[in-house]
């Protein structure tokens, strides 16, 4: 009895010390990159102000710098207009003779030039023509079809809406009080509208995306929470937003990388065996139990994630001093030192590597894990640890014997972070449907991003093309990646 008063307080003790840490503490492994570059800004200004000080006071160190930052700056790109200026001298007679003088050459230099966003009208005008013999004779080219009929946005200008509210998570009321600062006043509510047209306008294109996606051999598939407004009862409701990912550079595969997001209301089991009717290969996954019953269901295998093992040997190595735990984390890095070495390598490359190197450590690791969970107690978080680790050792053994297979799932949580960072800036969905153009223009967004296109160029291209009537046979034109090879509009 004492002993499991005893447990039982030791597995409480860790429950508050995680709490503690989720409460007060980084939440991430590992610094978050984005406040890192936060840090790194601040110390750069004042290097930089020390630099001007230095310079302004010593006219040869400013010539030094001038020198290095010539020689460092390259060359700007190609693509760019360039507005050409010319500094002459006022006089061009020789002050010795006063004969003329001619050009024996020139300095030029390039600097960057930014023209803040700015709005401009484009005025379309149709002439009207008559016959003077024929009284009744009137014509008139056809007007253009547009994405808002009547209303005042290009289709440039509706995928700068998009982009600003996706991309750059700048939600739409804020978009609305920044263009009023340029003196045209865009009412969110009108914004909305255009959001929602396009939406629908580009709703064939992200299905076609996940018929692609669905086409593969292997997938990362994770799911994160979608909140939306539930007006009955005056607050939010949680959905989901399920991301589905192809990533097969890490091994040398030919089929570009996407991501597709499908919204759903809930996170109930049938929601990715409904999403994934069709695909038949290796889906790579946490440890969500919906998962599993897909795989029960379907011609799926799956391959688990060892970056959610590690995590939760990590949390109680930061709690404590936890020997077992922190053995664990040496043992799973050795699994990943192997795996940095052949990333990049032909899959069947990977997996001799694997065999010869990784299964050893693999299977040491199993008899260690299973001889560690006899000893502690069964109601502690370690031994939770353990026991997630040791019931899905089957999936997190598939990387051993296929190539293609990744240690972990991180490419599709690496997707998700765009969502969780406009859920941040936006908070929620208005409704269900909100949730689905959040999916359908994230899903376009990210995919282009993955392949290197401006995705601003990218939804004005695609959004024109499809309101002028682009054949629905040819949708596979409008895919992200069918825009890779265009030097204007990819960004790599």
């Amino acid at each position: 009895m004492l002993a499991a008063e005893r447990a039982e307080n030791a597995r409480l003790r860790q429950i508050i010390r995680e709490l503690q840490r989720h409460r007060f503490g980084r939440r991430a492994e590992s610094l978050p990159m984005d406040q890192l570059l936060l840090a790194l800004e601040e110390v750069e200004q004042v290097e930089a102000e020390g630099l001007a000080a230095q310079e302004a006071a010593d006219p040869a160190k400013l010539e030094a710098c001038v020198r290095k930052r010539r020689a460092n700056r390259g060359s700007l790109p190609a693509h760019l207009p360039r507005i050409e200026q010319v500094i002459d001298i006022p006089d061009r007679t020789c002050p010795c003779c006063k004969g003329m003088l001619h050009v024996m050459g020139e300095d030029r230099s390039e600097r960057l030039d930014i023209v803040p966003a700015q709005f401009r009208v484009i005025v379309t005008r149709r002439p009207k023509y008559a016959c003077r013999s024929c009284e009744e004779v009137v014509l008139q080219a056809p007007a253009a079809a547009r994405l808002v009929e009547g209303g005042i946005p290009t289709e440039a200008t509706v995928a700068h809406v998009l982009v600003s509210k996706y991309a750059d998570h700048l939600p739409l009321y804020r978009q609305s009080q920044i263009y009023a600062r340029q003196g045209v006043n865009l009412d969110r509510s009108t914004l909305a509208d255009w959001v929602g047209k396009a939406a629908f306008l580009l709703r064939p294109v992200h299905e076609r995306l996940f018929e692609q996606l669905k086409t593969s051999s292997k997938l990362f598939a994770d799911e994160t929470t979608a909140p939306v407004l539930d007006p009955g009862r005056g607050r939010t409701r949680t959905g989901q937003l399920f991301a589905y990912a192809r990533d097969d550079r890490p091994w040398g595969g030919i089929d570009p990388p996407g991501v597709a997001y499908i919204y759903a209301p809930d996170r109930k089991a049938e929601q990715p065996l409904r999403h994934l009717q069709g695909f038949a290969g290796i889906l790579q996954v946490d440890g969500y139990a919906g998962y599993r019953v897909l795989a029960g269901r379907s011609a799926i295998s799956l391959a688990f994630c060892w970056a959610h093992v590690r995590r939760r040997f990590y949390e109680l190595a930061q709690s404590g001093p936890t020997p077992i735990a922190t053995e664990a984390l040496r043992r799973i890095a050795e699994l990943y030192r192997i795996e940095n070495e052949i990333r990049g390598r032909p899959a069947e490359e990977r997996r001799a590597a694997r065999q010869e190197k990784s299964r050893p450590i693999m299977d040491a690791l199993e008899e260690w894990l299973r001889e560690k969970l006899a000893l502690v107690s069964q109601k502690s978080k370690l031994a939770e640890a353990i026991r997630y680790a040791l019931t899905r050792w089957p999936g997190l053994a598939r990387f051993l014997e296929d190539g293609r297979v990744e240690i972990d799932s991180n490419v599709v949580e690496r997707s998700i972070r765009p969502i969780a960072l406009n859920r941040k800036n936006a908070l929620f969905a208005g409704s269900d449907g909100g949730g689905e153009h959040w999916a359908t223009i994230a899903s376009l967004i990210e995919t282009a991003k993955l392949n290197g296109v401006d995705p601003y160029l990218y939804l004005a291209d695609v959004i024109t093309r499809i309101v002028a009537g682009h054949p629905q046979s040819q949708i596979d034109e409008l895919l992200p990646w069918a825009y890779a090879s265009d030097p204007i509009k990819a960004v790599a």
